[in-house]
């Protein structure tokens, strides 16, 4: 097993963790707009969890927008049926499900937010507390807030680090010196990011202070695991993100295709080498990086699980980064 330290919040995790968005299930937004995953089965889940646990993945990741709590609520079964919580390492989140109140982010929202959350989950404490966007509102109004909510919780003992996740450079210097985030969590994958310029090293400005980085969306929703036929184009449930996405249409598969047949010819056949390069190039960029690919059942928490066995070269990197780069987005 392969741990990292998550910066100055001292917390020790796996390299590879779970993201715990997918066992959620299908799920809307506020907005009414598709923010969930179709084809869930809770049995599957749990055992999932169980096997993460066995294996010993200490780094679970989940939010209470997660099929509006139900990720929440899986992970506080397993800690009933056998996970002991005290050996997990365990994130949610604020900041996308607003409830009754005017805004995510109001003050008593946030509270009221984490209380549940607790419940759900069925702990006193949650490792790791992020605000779960930079959106604090017109002008960030609820900015300041906000800060001082998770701060008063920190030190009343239900958080034991406070986090920030954002999906831009600007986003995080604008809202980190407010929120004194501990750990960062943003969208990182070889296909497309905001942060590959030098301009917007978020992870050179995280070890620059400190902070630990916790990056999603490695396999980019599955396109990176060679997972999709463009002969066959995928479909997905009511209430899946992925729905009327553009990555997921035969026309951009079918331009994917080559850039995917070069990664193959270097790294291997089949999904799991593809799985394994797709993490590891995230995990390239800072010591403190660490990686919470998804999951749904026992055989994918595996295949996350042995992404850890082999790390990659610079060459590798290069390499991948250079059959992707015509995907690059500014």
């Amino acid at each position: 097993m392969s741990y990292r330290i998550l910066g100055k919040s001292g917390l020790k995790v796996t390299e590879v963790g779970i993201g715990c968005w997918a066992i959620g299930g299908p799920s809307f937004g506020d907005d009414g707009s598709p923010n969930g995953w179709a084809g869930n089965d809770d049995k599957e889940s749990l055992a999932a969890l169980q096997k993460a646990y066995e294996l010993g993945i200490n780094h679970w990741d989940t939010a209470d927008a997660y099929g509006k709590g139900h990720s929440e609520q899986l992970i506080g079964a397993a800690f009933q049926q056998g996970v002991q919580r005290e050996k997990i390492i365990l994130a949610t989140k604020v900041g996308w499900f607003k409830g009754t109140a005017k805004h995510p982010f109001e003050p008593v929202h946030i509270r009221h937010q984490l209380e549940q959350s607790l419940l759900n989950i069925r702990t006193d404490y949650v490792d790791i507390y992020y605000l779960h966007n930079p959106f604090f509102g017109d002008n960030d109004e609820y900015l300041d807030g906000a800060a001082e909510e998770v701060h008063r919780l920190k030190s009343e003992g239900k958080i034991r680090v406070i986090g920030q996740s954002a999906y831009t450079f600007e986003q995080f210097t604008r809202v980190c010196p407010v929120t004194k985030p501990e750990v960062l969590q943003l969208p990182y994958n070889a296909l497309r990011s905001p942060f590959d310029t030098p301009e917007t090293d978020i992870f050179k400005w995280a070890d620059n202070q400190n902070l630990g980085i916790v990056v999603f969306g490695g396999y980019a929703k599955g396109l990176l695991t060679g997972k999709y036929d463009a002969r066959k184009p995928p479909t997905f449930g009511h209430g899946d993100i992925r729905v009327n996405v553009e990555l997921f249409k035969e026309e951009f598969l079918r331009k994917f295709e080559p850039a995917l047949e070069k990664l193959r010819s270097r790294f291997g056949e089949d999904q799991q080498n593809l799985a394994r390069i797709a993490n590891q190039y995230a995990l390239t960029k800072s010591e403190h990086v660490v990686a919470i690919p998804g999951f749904k059942n026992v055989v994918q928490v595996e295949s996350n699980y042995q992404t850890m066995d082999q790390g990659i070269t610079k060459d590798d990197f290069d390499y991948i980064k250079d059959c992707l780069k015509i995907f690059k987005q500014d």
